[in-house]
């Protein structure tokens, strides 16, 4: 017997060969482009695992860290690339409670528009609900996203209670909340029907919604486009809706979705952006009251 015919190393090279022989043999006998047979059942969609809220990107230090990130990035590449007009921000310069800004949703750009519309004050205390099944269907995304973003997971498929636990939570710890009541992108920049998520979610927590449109985003980056191009943009904020005694969520939600095709016009709509005095009390200061000392 050959001093090579036994041991470690023959061993090794003969199954390493075999393995080689394996994988070509599967290669050459396994049609890639083949449509898969009709007797097979259909691939069903990969459902991805419950993701967390996300609580620690709404603490120290990463709160600091995003003010710096956007302070320094993410703002000043919104301002330098379409340098967005904003009407009506004197309702959200000085917020009492929380509220829910719910705007139509034609771009990716759409949130950080938004953010850049808002106070350094409103925005500190802002999430944004992202889809659950696009942002965070792969874990690392979706820490990034919310490190800049501060976004929290939302269920486009779930009922009204699944979209009601994480952001009725929030609201109540005091957060602002960025909802696009759509679901998703438009497909071809015109506003879709309003989901009554939000019309469910202000009815349960009482929390008032403002309205908002946003012109110009769906020319920057229309769905399928990965990076933005200059161009205008109008963010146009409405006063504050709260839900009426009699009113429904369902027709709540049919007011909002009215409201914001109301801003979408061209000229200014007193009805939902409010009357220059309603502006301008708006625009005060808001007084801080302090409980006297016994």
């Amino acid at each position: 017997m050959a001093w090579y015919s036994e041991g470690p190393l023959t061993r090794f090279i003969e199954i390493a060969g075999g393995a080689v022989r394996d994988v070509r043999r599967v290669r050459r006998d396994w049609h890639w482009d083949t449509p898969r047979p009709r007797t097979w059942p259909e691939q069903g969609a990969v459902v991805p695992a419950p993701p967390t809220d996300l609580g620690w990107a709404r603490v120290e230090p990463v709160r600091s860290i995003r003010y710096l990130i956007q302070r320094v990035l993410l703002l000043p590449f919104t301002e330098a690339m379409v340098h967005p007009k904003i009407e009506g921000r004197e309702w959200v310069r000085e917020l009492a409670r929380p509220v829910i800004f719910a705007a139509n949703h034609s771009s990716h750009a759409d949130t950080s528009l938004i953010l850049h519309s808002l106070t350094d004050t409103a925005r500190d205390r802002t999430v944004v609900a992202a889809a659950a099944d696009y942002w965070f269907k792969h874990p690392i995304l979706g820490n990034i996203v919310s490190l800049f973003l501060n976004t929290f997971p939302f269920s486009r498929t779930g009922g009204a209670q699944a979209q009601l636990h994480s952001s009725s939570q929030l609201l109540k710890s005091g957060w602002n909340l960025v909802l696009f009541p759509e679901g998703s992108r438009s497909p071809d920049g015109r506003i879709q029907e309003f989901k009554p998520g939000v019309g469910h979610l202000a009815k349960e927590t009482g929390t008032p919604v403002v309205p908002m449109h946003i012109r110009g985003a769906y020319q920057v980056m229309p769905r399928g486009q990965k990076l933005p191009l200059p161009g205008p943009v109008r963010v146009r904020i409405g006063k504050p809706m709260t839900v009426q005694a009699a009113e429904g969520s369902r027709e709540f939600t049919a007011r909002v979705e009215k409201a914001v095709r109301t801003l979408a016009a061209e000229k200014r709509q007193p009805d939902i952006q409010g009357t220059w005095v309603e502006r301008w009390k708006a625009s005060k200061p808001r007084e801080l009251r302090y409980e006297s000392e016994n």
